[in-house]
């Protein structure tokens, strides 16, 4: 077995997990997802975490396509060309979630609320 044939063979399932772990996390929190935005307020730091964990299911997916190409011969120009957009894209996703996640933990700024909608008041008597 080759160097290159042992690190596909350590990677490939270590990638696998890495999106299942993620798709785990973000299915864990959609309850609390679903009944904030029905409540129309949304912690603005569980947002940012779902954004980032969001584009890190996308990155991984990406990172396997692109070991997986390798491993298995099934690359092509074109499919390379594709998988650095895509590439790109989920790194700029990253990116982006984990700035926003850093400056909302460099301010303490855990209690920020994003309000969707106002909730419904009863008129004053």
């Amino acid at each position: 077995m080759s160097n290159m044939e042992l690190i596909n063979l350590i990677l490939i399932p270590l990638y696998i997990i890495s999106i299942a772990a993620s798709l785990y996390i973000i299915h864990a929190h959609k309850a609390y997802f679903n009944e904030r935005f029905k409540a129309g307020v949304v912690s603005v730091f569980m947002l940012a975490m779902l954004f980032f964990l969001i584009a890190y299911t996308f990155k991984m997916f990406i990172v396997l396509l692109i070991r997986a190409a390798a491993a298995f011969g099934f690359g092509s120009a074109e499919l390379d060309v594709w998988l650095q957009y895509g590439w790109t894209l989920s790194q700029v996703g990253t990116t982006a979630g984990l700035v926003s996640l850093a400056w909302l933990t460099w301010n303490k700024r855990f209690d920020l609320f994003l309000i969707l909608r106002k909730a419904d008041r009863e008129p004053e008597k």
